[in-house]
């Protein structure tokens, strides 16, 4: 299960290496995860027939997902990856929100007070880091969406199994993404379409987006979502769950790793001054996931794992 969540942890990483713009990227991003989707199921013959009324859902939750990878890299573009991963942190309190609103669910104020918590801890970071503020915005967005997927994946997980559903949902994202794509070119004329394609065996084959979208859409997306399926059938649904949770933390250290961020964010102007706002924000934000996940240990609040719910998919 860690090996799953760190390859989606990874995903902010790749999104900040390649070069393409968001909507681009997700439409490269979707494409190959559908073909390698489609392959799978083909080989395994694990086609499963969709009722019209699931087919329209999992429609309308491929859209999503595409609109939410695109504001999720777009974070990253206009941001960095840390700021964009600590603002998806948030989906976790927004997804009961909108469960009260879909599925019917019961109001809980606690949730309430949880969710207040992550949004003033989102505050707190854009008060300190408003030259990220478009950033933020953009994070923020991205959690949302995927809190909305998220619910409405939950719908119809049980009937049909994953791999179909992701199937489906990718290519009615990459379609949808398709049909915006022209909005894009005539907006910004110079958006580049064609990844780049440097030699790999020169010393620049690590600009070579090709190779990190494969990565992207095989390792960060097929594979993770095997992985995580395997492990659900061991692990009870509070582990994976708060598993699943960790993956900012691990994509916020990989950043730092990568890409030295640390240096971006928690320090002023690469000083050894330290950036307290942003600090603040990031903790409440963590605060308010973790008491979340308390609130889970007791048997009443047990669900089935986040991960199954999402399709295994981020």
């Amino acid at each position: 299960m860690h090996i799953a969540v760190l390859l989606w942890g990874f995903t902010g990483v790749l999104g900040r290496a390649i070069a393409l713009d968001a909507p681009v990227l997700v439409w490269y991003r979707m494409l190959l995860t559908a073909l390698f989707m489609a392959a799978i199921l083909y080989y395994r013959k694990q086609w499963v027939a969709i009722e019209r009324k699931d087919m329209r859902t999992l429609i309308i939750v491929g859209i999503l997902m595409g609109l939410h990878w695109v504001s999720f890299y777009g974070s990253i573009k206009l941001a960095n990856v840390s700021i964009a991963l600590v603002c998806l942190s948030t989906a976790s309190i927004f997804t009961p929100l909108f469960d009260l609103t879909i599925n019917k669910g019961k109001f809980d104020m606690k949730e309430m007070l949880l969710g207040s918590l992550a949004i003033l801890g989102v505050y707190l970071i854009y008060q300190f880091q408003k030259f990220y503020g478009w950033g933020i915005l953009s994070g923020l967005i991205a959690a949302l969406l995927s809190s909305l997927f998220t619910v409405l994946n939950k719908q119809i997980a049980e009937k049909y199994p994953s791999r179909t559903m992701v199937f489906y949902e990718m290519t009615s994202g990459w379609l949808f993404i398709t049909l915006l794509l022209p909005l894009l070119f005539w907006y910004s004329p110079d958006t580049a379409f064609i990844p780049n394609a440097t030699s790999l065996f020169s010393q620049d084959w690590i600009h070579n987006d090709w190779v990190w979208l494969i990565v992207m859409s095989l390792c960060c997306t097929v594979w993770a979502q095997s992985l995580a399926l395997d492990a659900l059938k061991k692990l009870t649904s509070f582990t994976a769950t708060l598993s699943v949770n960790l993956e900012p933390v691990y994509g916020i250290l990989l950043a730092f790793l990568f890409y030295n961020e640390n240096r971006e964010i928690i320090f002023i102007d690469g000083t050894d001054k330290l950036n307290a706002g942003f600090l603040a924000g990031m903790s409440l934000i963590l605060l308010s996931v973790v008491l979340q996940m308390l609130r889970l240990l007791k048997p009443k609040f047990a669900t089935f794992g986040y991960v199954k719910e999402k399709g295994g998919i981020e």
